[in-house]
């Protein structure tokens, strides 16, 4: 469902992108081409900074944003999510955030005032709040990453994970070709 926030922002999706019909997008989102958003999604950007203004919410093309991400921002500050990048199941992405291109975000990891680097893996139930996390990291399930977390105990990205998170990314570009196909169905 696509709805106007209380300032008149509506979202501007791309006609080659898919949004479940479950899924909430409400106010200054900025969705671009192929993109899947899939069931019970709430992309949310409807509160404004002192001046009453606010930035969007940007998610960049061929990125997938699954079932139950609740992507938000504090006081009107941006969200970025980069090209070929997954947010996984029930992940919060809560502004002001970025997350590079070729980025993977693990199932019911969170994100707080932060950017996270191109290439980084987030693993499931990891928190990073409060920092910047440089290209081609590597956070493990469970790990909380703060603004005193030493980044030189943090491991790198490994091929296997790259390769993972590119696979997640492309199963995800053919499911909005099939969902498309599918679309008038419903």
């Amino acid at each position: 469902m696509l709805r106007r926030n209380p300032s008149g922002h509506r979202p501007q999706v791309h006609e080659s992108a898919y949004v479940d019909h479950t899924a909430i997008l409400c106010g200054k989102v900025i969705v671009h081409e192929n993109v899947f958003i899939g069931p019970y999604a709430v992309i949310r950007a409807d509160e404004v900074d002192a001046h009453g203004d606010m930035e969007p919410i940007i998610i960049g093309a061929h990125s997938n944003i699954q079932d139950g991400v609740v992507i938000h921002s504090k006081s009107g500050a941006a969200v970025t999510i980069g090209e070929r990048t997954s947010i996984a199941h029930r992940a919060i992405v809560h502004g002001p955030c970025t997350v590079g291109d070729d980025a993977f975000i693990g199932f019911n990891s969170v994100l707080f005032n932060c950017s996270i680097g191109a290439g980084c893996v987030v693993r499931h139930n990891a928190v990073v709040d409060g920092c910047d996390l440089p290209p081609g990291f590597y956070v493990p399930s469970t790990e909380r990453i703060g603004p005193k977390t030493d980044l030189s105990t943090i491991p790198r990205v490994t091929v296997a994970a790259s390769e993972f998170s590119e696979d997640v990314a492309r199963t995800n570009n053919e499911l909005v070709l099939g969902y498309k196909k599918l679309q008038n169905e419903f």
